[in-house]
């Protein structure tokens, strides 16, 4: 089966990224940019207590540009930066960019041996990072010619004062930029290495800026509208949400360095334009039940209550493909205007035109509350081999369980395995420095094979199954995807913040489990628990009560064959970079199983070792 979108422009487009009112290159749409209105705030912080204009951004960018050549930085250059989410960091990304440097973004989180690969694998001349990482770069064991710290002077670093002082007069910034090319590289993004070392894929300005206009023929954006930054900045959707949008479009970015800070930041910003990988919709969602559970006027839960039960059971509907009745919907309405619009404004979700959730798969229960909440989310679908985004649909045209279709320009056909192979202008120019590899992902014919198994309807709509080499296989030889049992039981149980479904060629699935950080802290402060540890908490016997019964209502919504007969909460928790997850989250399976090997064994024994738990009826 296959399916193709043709190579053309979305409809209004003369060509993307080509048309003669259509910049070339990233630099040449930031000055464009930059120009429509000066004095706009273009970057601000969460309480608007730091502000960069665009006319003062522009004169930052110039500025970073002028020290940065002085240092020696040309076009084809690779420049590293390492900090939280920052106003300084953009002046410094975009000045290297007008110096047709390839800047991108290194994970905070980084052990010195995961950093030394990306920095000898994309031969960074020039480090810009915050003081914290000076000493992680300095002795990672590959040196680079220049670290700029952007918190004050350190041994062996100069500062971003020193950096910008030491621009020439006669450097001649717009030839800089001018001289930038379409197919030059722009960023490197890291895979997430959940097999071997990251490999670092290569976009050039051209298959970025195709990106954005092809994503906002489908997903408008406007001059000042309003988006968070708060993913890291070395994830490709940090990057073309709240970088190369923005640069092109001029949306207004409010940055917030700690997640953890989401909830206020999103209140304090009210974005028109929005998204989040599933976890954070996945808290939001806890977020929003358990502030109405608390609360302490009965007359307003009562009203919340009442609201979030018609939301429901619109939610209901949209997850079995029903209509609601006309009095239903008549309720719905009443509600929305009483209750849901004051909630979505509480949460500061009031004026987005549209969100969208990707990165992975999101529960459908998510997607269905959201959508009864007034907040409907787009799932997409995409790669960093593919530039970010490859599949999504506006909020209107949205089917639950899809990620939509494929952009304008792009073709896709499912091989036999089930595997989805994709093609067109947002591919990958390559790994760097691993042409075995690239060949191995891109063949002859231009089909990046992208490793995940899909389904597609009659109308183009995508569905994802799982990654190819992921589907559980069992002894009976049932196909099974471990990501959907995972979503399901993630939906039934809020407590639970990682889950790893056990099952290739076993009798039946198990799992094994952690606690949401979050989540069990605000638990154990409700029953009045001192201690919040993982250890103490899974020794609680309310909270294994607590995730038996949610397994066993996730085991509800799972054929017979799919369902979690064991189950093992880890006294511990699971930090992206760690030893179970990839720096953006994803689960590492194969170091899972050789860690947890024995606590896997005691899940397949004839009787239930020390920690096993077995599904328990909900109470």
């Amino acid at each position: 089966m296959s399916i193709n979108t043709g190579t053309g422009a979305p409809a209004g487009h003369t060509s993307l990224g080509r048309g003669s009112e259509q910049a070339s290159t990233i630099c040449e749409a930031f000055q464009r940019t930059a120009a429509v209105d000066p004095d706009a705030v273009a970057l601000r912080t969460v309480g608007g207590t730091q502000t960069l204009t665009w006319q003062e951004y522009a004169d930052e960018v110039r500025a970073v540009a002028a020290g940065l050549s002085a240092l020696g930085v040309r076009r084809g250059d690779t420049v590293a930066l390492m900090m939280a989410n920052r106003l300084e960091f953009y002046p410094l990304e975009v000045g290297a960019q007008h110096l047709g440097a390839t800047s991108f973004s290194v994970y905070n989180t980084s052990s010195a041996e995961q950093l030394a690969h990306v920095l000898a694998n994309a031969g960074a001349k020039v480090v810009l990072c915050e003081e914290q990482y000076v000493g992680l770069v300095q002795s990672c064991g590959v040196p680079v010619q220049h670290v700029v710290c952007v918190d004050g002077a350190l041994t062996g670093t100069i500062t971003v004062g020193e950096l910008v002082g030491l621009g020439e007069p006669e450097f001649d910034f717009g030839a800089a930029w001018q001289a930038v090319e379409p197919d030059d590289v722009a960023t490197l993004i890291y895979t997430s290495g959940t097999t071997g070392e990251p490999k670092g894929v290569e976009m050039t300005h051209a298959s970025l800026l195709y990106e954005v206009d092809a994503l906002t023929d489908v997903l408008p954006v406007e001059f000042g509208d309003r988006i968070t930054s708060f993913l890291p900045s070395a994830h490709i959707a940090d990057r073309v949400f709240c970088l190369y949008l923005h640069e092109v479009l001029g949306s207004q970015i409010t940055v917030v360095p700690d997640a953890r800070q989401i909830a206020a930041a999103l209140h304090d910003c009210r974005p028109t334009i929005w998204g989040a990988v599933p976890r954070v919709w996945e808290k939001l969602k806890a977020a929003i039940e358990a502030g109405v559970a608390a609360e302490q006027d009965q007359a307003r839960r009562q009203g919340l209550e009442w609201a979030l039960g018609i939301a429901a059971r619109k939610a209901e509907a949209e997850l079995s493909g029903v209509e609601l009745s006309e009095a239903e919907q008549a309720a719905y309405v009443k509600a929305d205007e009483l209750v849901l619009s004051g909630l979505r404004a509480k949460v500061g979700l009031d004026q987005v035109r549209w969100t969208v959730s990707g990165a992975a798969p999101i529960p459908k229960e998510v997607l269905a509350f959201f959508g009864g909440l007034g907040v409907p989310i787009s799932e997409l679908w995409g790669m960093s081999e593919l530039s970010c985004v490859a599949s999504v649909v506006s909020p209107a045209e949205h089917r639950l369980g899809t990620v939509g279709r494929l952009l304008p320009g792009m073709e896709g056909r499912i091989s036999e395995d089930g595997e989805f192979l994709v093609r067109g202008p947002l591919v990958m120019k390559g790994y760097r420095k691993e042409p075995g590899k690239t060949a191995e992902a891109i063949d002859g014919d231009g089909w990046l094979h992208t490793g995940d198994v899909m389904t597609m309807d009659g109308d183009g709509y995508l569905s994802i199954v799982d990654r190819k080499k992921e589907l559980i296989i069992s002894a009976a030889g049932k196909n099974m995807s471990p990501a959907h049992i995972e979503n399901v039981m993630k939906a039934a149980c809020p407590l639970i913040g990682g889950i790893a479904a056990i099952g290739d060629r076993r009798p039946y699935n198990t799992a094994l489990i952690v606690l949401d950080a979050e989540t069990a802290a605000a638990y154990a402060a409700q029953r009045g628990l001192q201690d919040t540890s993982a250890a103490a908490l899974v020794a609680d016997a309310d909270v294994i009560g607590r995730i038996g019964a949610g397994i066993a209502g996730g085991n509800t919504r799972l054929s017979r064959s799919e369902q979690v007969k064991r189950f093992r909460v880890l006294p511990t928790f699971w930090e992206p970079g760690g030893d179970e997850l990839t720096l953006t989250s994803k689960l590492r399976r194969k170091p899972i199983a050789e860690k947890y090997a024995i606590e896997i064994d005691a899940l397949y024994a004839d009787s239930a070792g020390v920690g096993v738990h077995e599904p328990v009826p909900a109470r």
